[in-house]
């Protein structure tokens, strides 16, 4: 697969082009209302005095900042504030593979596309861990991949295609491994909140030098176009503590900073929000996940039902993951998803389904029918 351009935008495009109805199962934008609390901050920024309008804090606002290292049970002085995970992530990777020997980035098998178009962006070697037939990357393959040359390990819990979560012994496991091979383990842990199966655990209880945890709060709130989020690295007193260095001074010459307003609601919501809100948002995903899963059984497919985060993955009889197959659906059935194919070659012959739609029933009843 060909990761130097995005592959999302191939499937959106194309169904945007339909000459029918379409259910858009391929983008992560949540279709629910964010808390109002972050509305509430908004408004208020609106009367904000002009100081308020200029420039923050490139590493983010220090109130935020604070909330965040509280959360999270770190320094504040570890957290850089960035323009979503995927800044983040790529401000991971490149500090990664400046500070350790290696050029390699090591990615599971099936894969987010983004962090293979990104780590060909930045010209490093790419090999990929395939997951077992549970969905899961098994710690023993990932160091039977790990090699000198391996300079960054990437995890993404819950993950984003499989639904895959990870446990605390899992998480250690993996920092084990970055740390005997002299590597960085980069894990996203943009899901947290939609962990099902109460299995989630941040890779920072490894408390290991070797772990740079990312995040943003644009599916925890439902903010996709907020652009807020955050990385978490190594102390800057400890023997990597270059890493948060090298990735401030990147992230003021890429962006200078972030968006002020942006930033000013997220801390109002994260401030006022209930976990209540949270706890139904989850709800809301394990329903859809029940229903949707429940339907493809009809249809007679095979599919993964998910631990945690946004996708179920589905096989059709004789039906393979191709972006083909996919514009099929989406001119025969109305429904658009993301091949399996552009995640990599071990679930190729998947497709993969975003759950964050109001339409998920109506989705299944039109791919039963064409199914039938």
């Amino acid at each position: 697969m060909d990761y130097t351009e995005p592959q999302f935008f191939r499937v959106m495009q194309y169904a945007a082009r339909a000459d029918r109805d379409v259910v858009d199962m391929v983008s992560g934008n949540p279709d629910w209302d964010p808390p109002e609390g972050l509305r509430d901050g908004l408004r208020d920024y609106a009367e904000a005095p002009a100081d308020d309008y200029q420039y923050p804090p490139s590493v983010g606002l220090t109130p935020l900042r604070d909330e965040i290292a509280a959360r999270r049970g770190v320094d504040r002085t570890r957290v850089l504030v960035t323009n979503g995970a995927g800044e983040a992530n790529h401000l991971a990777m490149t500090g990664g593979l400046h500070h350790f020997d290696g050029n390699e980035i090591l990615l599971t098998d099936p894969v987010y596309p983004y962090y293979a178009g990104r780590a060909n962006f930045i010209g490093a070697d790419i090999s990929f861990v395939p997951v077992d037939e549970a969905n899961r990357l098994d710690p023993a393959d990932v160091r039977a991949a790990a090699s000198d040359e391996t300079a960054v390990i990437v995890v993404n819990s819950p993950n984003n295609p499989t639904g895959a979560v990870y446990d605390a012994d899992a998480m250690a496991e993996f920092a084990a491994i970055a740390e005997e091979y002299d590597a960085l383990l980069l894990s996203d842990e943009v899901y947290d909140h939609f962990d099902y199966a109460g299995r989630f655990s941040s890779a920072l209880h490894a408390d290991s030098d070797h772990v740079v945890a990312t995040n943003s709060f644009s599916k925890t709130m439902a903010i996709t176009g907020f652009r807020v989020g955050y990385a978490i690295f190594p102390p800057e007193d400890g023997p990597t503590g270059s890493l948060i260095e090298r990735a401030r001074t990147q992230h003021m010459l890429t962006n200078v900073t972030g968006s002020r307003p942006a930033q000013y609601a997220v801390l109002r919501a994260l401030k006022t929000t209930s976990p209540d809100y949270y706890a139904a948002c989850r709800r809301r995903l394990e329903e859809r996940v029940d229903d949707f899963c429940t339907a493809l059984a009809e249809a007679g497919a095979e599919y993964n039902r998910p631990d945690g985060g946004f996708y179920v993955m589905a096989r059709f009889p004789d039906f393979p993951g191709s972006f083909e197959n996919v514009y099929e659906l989406i001119d025969e059935a109305g429904v658009a998803g993301m091949p399996g194919e552009a995640f990599g070659e071990s679930r190729s012959d998947w497709i993969r389904f975003a759950l964050v739609t109001p339409r998920v029933d109506e989705a299944a009843a039109r791919l039963a029918a064409y199914f039938e």
